[in-house]
């Protein structure tokens, strides 16, 4: 009895932890997607501001939001390619490390002209102006040669593989038609050799050539229905019986033999 209550009691207690532990993981899953989720409407709002700002002022906040814009445009547009690259194919690891250092210094340069939209001494900002854009133009710069490596290998894998899947249908196509008729072969003249089809019920032996070229049809015809004529055979010569033979009067009588 005390070990069924202990067991029961163990089972209750790992369903506990069961139940807390699931609790635990669906709530962090949901605070991570109310993030994300917040995170992606706060950048959307950024972008169109500064959409908004780049074509609606002019000077000094204008520039400075247009380098913001492009840089973000760069960075996200390279992000994306990259992560969904690395999904299929291992060796873009090390370019997503590199592009990991790159936004490193983008967020840092971010930041600064994000600072400096704030910054009520406007000659002062149009002095820096110059450095900012030659470094908003080298980080856009790696940004997209990183981006469109990996799209042209992409392409490239792509196109392989659809050059072999090509090579594939055209010898499956090849294979099913096997009904096609091939060439009949050549004799030694040179002409394609004839066979005589036969259809059932018509296997009649072939009529012989007659020797006499002036032979009629009909003895043709009649070789073809009753086959070869029969060979006679010859007879056998047989010698005169003597005394059936004829005497006449002037052959003398045959006279026996003695032996000594």
């Amino acid at each position: 009895m005390e070990a069924a209550i202990t067991i029961l009691a163990l089972l209750l207690v790992a369903f506990v932890a069961l139940g807390v532990y699931a609790t635990v993981k669906a709530v962090g899953a949901a605070k991570r997607g109310v993030d994300r989720t917040i995170t992606q409407a706060r950048r959307t709002v950024e972008d169109t501001t500064l959409r908004a700002k780049s074509f609606g002022q002019t000077g000094v906040a204008g520039e400075l939001a247009q380098l913001r814009l492009a840089l973000r445009t760069s960075m996200r547009a390279t992000q994306d390619a990259l992560h969904a690259g690395a999904a299929e194919d291992a060796s873009l690891a090390e370019s997503v490390a590199l592009f990991r250092r790159l936004s490193e210094h983008g967020l840092e340069l971010d930041d600064e002209l994000k600072r400096l939209e704030r910054e009520p001494d406007r000659a002062t900002v149009a002095g820096l102006l110059p450095k900012l854009r030659e470094r908003t133009q080298r980080i856009t710069h790696s940004a997209e040669s990183l981006r469109w490596a990996a799209r042209d290998r992409a392409r490239q894998f792509a196109d392989d593989d659809l050059d072999a899947l090509n090579a594939q249908i055209d010898i499956e196509a090849g294979a099913l038609r096997h009904w096609t008729v091939e060439e009949p072969p050549q004799t030694s003249g040179g002409a394609p050799a004839s066979t005589t089809a036969q259809g059932p019920g018509t296997d009649w032996p072939e009529p012989a050539a007659s020797a006499d070229p002036s032979a009629g049809n009909s003895s043709t015809a009649d070789q073809a229905w009753s086959g070869p004529a029969r060979e006679e055979s010859p007879q056998a010569i047989t010698a005169p019986d003597p005394r059936l033979r004829t005497t006449y009067p002037w052959q003398k009588s045959t006279r026996p033999e003695t032996t000594n």
